[in-house]
């Protein structure tokens, strides 16, 4: 299964680096290349290619000190991976301060087995400086936002970034409370059995919950006997596993029987299973995603949900939104840097720059445009991301305001999270490090007239 496990890691991240795809993508990938069913092997893999792209940029720069003038990037995809893991595995599971000569040899032995020794021979003779040299001395020689950033394992620009968003103190306490994926949470689902009958079923199948309050039907995981993946529940469609800042966007949205509501960029199905729930499958949702692919997930879990008022529509709301009528509610929840998902995806903070950043908030005003013209007098346009960068939230709306008087910014409930910035304190936030679940954003705009 080791072996197994190493080649899936290998392959896993050589892949993310080619086509800049994240952990599960690039796992799903691999094994279906590689024809590897064995689940103890995928998982093992995939907590090897997390935790080591968790923290590429320290891995990194130790490499790079020992290689020196030459840079791990001039190394062919499958030894760079393999090397970036023989770090991981031999020194930052070790805490730096062990010598697991015996299991560094095995380990050599085995990436020999799965490249081949002609292209581990050009690394050879690095792995055993790899195993001795010292982390100190290469902290000591950066400054003091770099520190931050080996430390905490983030871009160094970013680090720079949160500093003059938050100060020096909270975006410390920020950066490290990014590290640790939040709690596992989830959403019983009153469409096919009350809460309660759902909760007797879990307590059944030895799952422990606790009420995230002050949340509907949302529940954290405080321990289970078995993956949530093979709960009978599950297939069931009594849950949805969900996070509580994704919950908590649905139900910001507070939408009522018999309303229509537009879920834009609505794949997988997360809040437009819960919209249903919340409307008491009575009503109309239209659910839109630029992704026929996305779209098939969503048709699954709908069905899976029950949800039974919900209609699928493939168009990209960037361009246009091509539906007659204006709705009660639109609900916005546009592409975005995912900056407050390093924890569960750290690939994506490697991908983020200050210019993907500035090209995500001009997606993100053209969709937060066309979603308001499909709201009615009177209506609600919500708008949310998993972002914590001020450009993809306080400023999208703050700009939105400004060219559209006729909207206007209205409190959430429930009150939930940390007030916006920027002024814009009817905005909700959430941190990681405050409230135990995604980075995220949410405004709910009410709109007052015609024009």
């Amino acid at each position: 299964m080791l072996r197994e496990a190493w080649t899936i890691a290998i392959e896993t991240l050589s892949w993310m680096e080619i086509r800049r795809l994240n952990e599960r993508s690039a796992l799903m990938r691999t094994t279906k290349q590689l024809g590897i069913k064995d689940a103890g092997a995928i998982r093992l893999a995939y907590g090897l290619v997390v935790e080591t792209t968790r923290r590429k940029n320290l891995i990194d720069k130790f490499i790079n000190s020992i290689i020196s003038p030459k840079k791990i990037g001039e190394y062919n995809q499958g030894l760079q991976a393999f090397l970036r893991l023989y770090v991981y595995q031999t020194r930052v599971v070790k805490n730096w301060n062990k010598l697991p000569i015996k299991e560094a040899e095995s380990i050599a032995s085995m990436g020999r087995s799965i490249l081949g020794w002609q292209t581990i021979r050009e690394a050879e003779s690095i792995l055993g400086f790899l195993l001795t040299r010292p982390l100190t001395p290469i902290i000591e020689t950066t400054n003091e936002t770099e520190r931050i950033a080996l430390e905490t394992y983030h871009p160094t620009w970013f680090v720079d970034y949160c500093i003059n968003l938050f100060g020096k103190q909270e975006a410390d306490t920020f950066l490290k409370g990014s590290l640790t994926p939040p709690p596992t949470y989830i959403r019983l689902n009153t469409l096919i059995a009350s809460e309660a009958d759902i909760l007797k079923k879990l307590t059944a199948e030895n799952i422990k919950l606790e009420k995230a309050q002050p949340l509907n039907y949302t529940y954290q995981v405080i321990d289970q006997k078995t993956p949530l993946n093979t709960s009978p529940s599950l297939k069931a469609g009594l849950l949805y596993v969900q996070d509580k800042a994704s919950c908590f966007a649905a139900q910001a949205a507070n939408p009522t029987p018999n309303n229509t509501v537009f879920d834009i960029c609505a794949a997988p199905g997360a809040k437009t299973t819960f919209l249903a729930q919340l409307m008491q499958n009575q009503g109309s949702i239209i659910s839109i995603d630029f992704s026929a692919k996305r779209m098939h997930t969503w048709q699954k879990e709908t069905n899976r949900m029950k949800a039974k008022i919900a209609q699928p529509l493939v168009t990209d709301a960037r361009i246009s939104i091509p539906l007659t009528g204006e709705a009660d509610i639109v609900i916005l929840d546009p592409p975005c840097t995912s900056s407050g998902v390093f924890a569960k995806q750290p690939s994506a903070k490697w991908r983020l720059s200050p210019k993907s950043i500035a090209n995500m908030s001009q997606i993100q005003q053209q969709m937060i445009n066309n979603s308001a013209q499909k709201v009615k007098t009177g209506g609600i346009l919500t708008y949310s991301t998993c972002s914590i960068t001020l450009e993809e939230n306080e400023g999208v709306i703050a700009q939105f305001l400004k060219e559209h008087p006729n909207f206007k910014l209205i409190p959430i409930t429930p009150e939930f999270g940390s007030p916006g910035l920027a002024g814009l304190t009817e905005c909700r936030r959430l941190y990681p490090h405050i409230h135990q679940c995604n980075g995220f954003f949410i405004a709910k705009l009410q709109k007052t007239s015609p024009t």
